[in-house]
């Protein structure tokens, strides 16, 4: 068999299997699945994001903010708390970024062409060519971490997939699937389809373990299944070791306010607001002798500090495992440091964009 007679099988096999057994995703439905800036939001979102995470968080930004036009003009409080605990905020501010250029050089229309959609802020070479061939149906390749599952086993790739040779090799796979879908005649949808089928083969069968492959519509051409090999692959390289870290937040109220403080620009979770926190380490230390040491109580005295566990959160920040210990101190009318810092209502504090962390905290206190 030739490679373009294994192109052409593989596309033949791919389009009917997704219409079969594509999942019911709100971006996927009619007219959505044709808007352009409905499916790059929906991209945007996916990036490090599992799809069921993401759908309440899709539809809540649609009722808020339906328009090019919406997402380019909203404040940033308002932008930041549609897409609390989502993470990845920059994300959410590249998104607006290129809201606002497609308002300022594209009088407010998504652009259609390529290069235009690549040169919007926060957009690569993948969510290029997703918003193009689902949003326009044009042969544009894509290549994310389903794909890339799906053709590594497919072509039995050993290499690692983050290579330059061996993505650039792939993306040159996916680019000449895209291309024979878009020569089918009787399909008004088959680039769009093409590529959502690799992504959803990926997501529902050729999964990073068990792999369903008795139910894969690409078996028979798959060479890792014949050669026995699909759970090596891809072969990602040795995974960094993860690292534990500890910090302590203090939830200090006084007459009913609590302090809290908004994250500078340029750094984990910008914008985004929190408790007062240090991290500790493991070191022995006494909580109320480092809340002294932080010096965000001037005129309060360590013996005259109450402290109270409140509660333990345990997150993971890509190789880091983190565990926050948050404990609630009441104290008397003092001044405060910190010219980030304020003094805010449970009902107030509620309003705000949150790390997820400190959500967690916010949570508690909430009941």
């Amino acid at each position: 068999m030739t490679e373009s007679q294994k192109i052409r099988r593989m596309v033949s096999a791919l389009l009917p299997w997704y219409a079969a057994n594509a999942r019911d995703l709100p971006w996927r439905r009619e007219p959505y699945c044709r808007d352009p800036y409905l499916i790059a939001v929906s991209e945007f979102m996916l990036q490090q994001t599992q799809v069921k995470t993401v759908i309440p968080y899709w539809e809540r930004w649609m009722r808020q903010l339906p328009t090019i036009a919406a997402a380019a003009k909203v404040d940033s409080a308002k932008l930041h708390k549609l897409w609390e605990g989502l993470g990845y905020y920059t994300r959410v501010r590249n998104l607006q970024k290129a809201a606002q250029l497609i308002v300022a050089q594209h009088d407010g229309k998504f652009p259609t062409d390529f290069g235009d959609v690549l040169a919007l802020p926060g957009i690569g070479r993948y969510t290029a060519g997703a918003v193009c061939s689902i949003a326009f149906n044009q042969p544009t390749p894509i290549l994310d971490g389903n794909v890339i599952r799906v053709l590594t086993r497919l072509y039995g790739i050993a290499e690692n997939p983050k290579d330059k040779p061996t993505n650039e090799r792939l993306w040159q796979l996916a680019e000449e699937l895209v291309a024979h879908a878009s020569s089918i005649e009787h399909h008004a949808a088959a680039c769009s389809h093409l590529n959502q089928s690799l992504m959803e083969l990926g997501a529902l069968v050729c999964t990073p373990r068990n792999a369903q492959c008795l139910l894969c519509p690409l078996k028979k051409n798959c060479v890792a299944c014949k050669e026995g090999r699909v759970e090596e692959l891809p072969n990602l390289g040795k995974r960094l070791e993860a690292t534990a870290r500890r910090f302590w937040a203090f939830v200090i109220e006084r007459d009913g306010k609590f302090l809290v403080q908004q994250r500078p620009a340029g750094v984990v979770n910008a914008h985004l607001w929190e408790f007062p926190n240090v991290e500790v380490g493991f070191k022995s230390a006494e909580p109320a002798e480092v809340l002294v040491e932080m010096n965000l109580l001037p005129d309060i005295r360590l013996e005259t500090l109450s402290l109270t566990a409140l509660k333990t959160v345990k997150h993971s920040i890509t190789r880091y495992r983190i565990t926050l210990e948050a404990f609630q101190v009441n104290v008397g009318p003092g001044s405060v440091s910190g010219k980030s810092a304020t003094w805010k209502t449970l009902p107030q504090l509620n309003k705000l964009a949150f790390s997820a962390a400190h959500k967690k905290i916010l949570e508690r206190l909430l009941g």
